[in-house]
């Protein structure tokens, strides 16, 4: 197992959706398909607003833009049929550098959990291609949407996710794409390095890069400050690394 304060976190806490697949543009269509069937439209906008999630505050979302008599609950439940449909029938790929992380873990024995405000039906979908992938399910620990009392952007994801790893939170690397999923594992006290694909995220104060290519996880537990002034982290490293697809943006 990997020493905190060195080279590597002690756990590395991953989220699903956006950071480690590529699955936005499922969860777009499903959420297009389910407001047709209520009678009314989906913009980017909505999908901007209610990435990260919870379910619960999309569910929410759409029932307020469809004015339907349905419940969120109702709601949830046809968002969830269409995106196990999908997700079963069209897997999702990786995001660019993501699998190679996740095999640098497997062979460096930094344990894994994926923290993600996904539920557990998806997140089995998901869980199944990727053990098809390499061979076995690369997680030590999962942690889905329907497993907490509090999904994110509370930080109660991640402090289990360290809790069951038994790791402390600051000893963790979190990996995340949403100022949602950002908030609740910067909230628990976990080291973040964003990789934002839909929405902005360099207000919220955490290292920021483009691509997960071209990092390994000690050049991303530098940036996430573990071992150095964060600041100073990100200039060496985007030094050695230079303008290409691993560069960093500022916080």
């Amino acid at each position: 197992m990997a020493t905190a304060g060195h080279q590597l976190p002690l756990a590395l806490l991953l989220d699903m959706d956006g950071t480690l697949v590529d699955t936005e543009h499922v969860w777009l269509a499903a959420e297009h398909e389910v407001m047709a069937e209520l009678g009314a439209g989906w913009t980017d906008a909505d999908q901007t607003l209610c990435l990260g999630g919870p379910l619960e505050r999309v569910s929410g979302h759409m029932r307020q833009r469809s004015g339907t008599h349905l419940s969120d609950a109702d709601i949830g439940a046809l968002l969830m049929d269409a995106m196990e449909r999908r997700l079963r029938t069209e897997p999702p790929a990786w995001q660019p550098g993501a699998r190679a992380i996740v095999e640098e873990a497997r062979e460096r024995d930094v344990p894994m959990a994926l923290v993600s405000a996904s539920w557990s039906r998806l997140i089995g979908a998901v869980v199944e291609e990727i053990a098809r992938d390499l061979g076995t399910s690369p997680f030590t620990v999962v942690v889905a949407g329907d497993d907490v009392k509090n999904s994110k952007p509370h930080p109660e994801p991640y402090l289990t996710a360290s809790r069951l790893l038994g790791a402390i939170p600051g000893e963790c690397l979190a990996l995340e794409d949403s100022p949602t999923g950002i908030t609740s594992a910067r909230d628990a006290g976990c080291r973040v390095v964003a990789i934002p694909h839909l929405a902005p995220v360099d207000h919220l104060g955490t290292a920021v890069i483009t691509t997960l290519s071209g990092h390994t996880i000690a050049t991303l537990w530098e940036l996430a400050g573990a071992d150095e002034d964060s600041e100073a982290a990100r200039t060496r490293i985007r030094r050695e690394l230079g303008s290409g697809n691993g560069s960093t943006a500022a916080d």
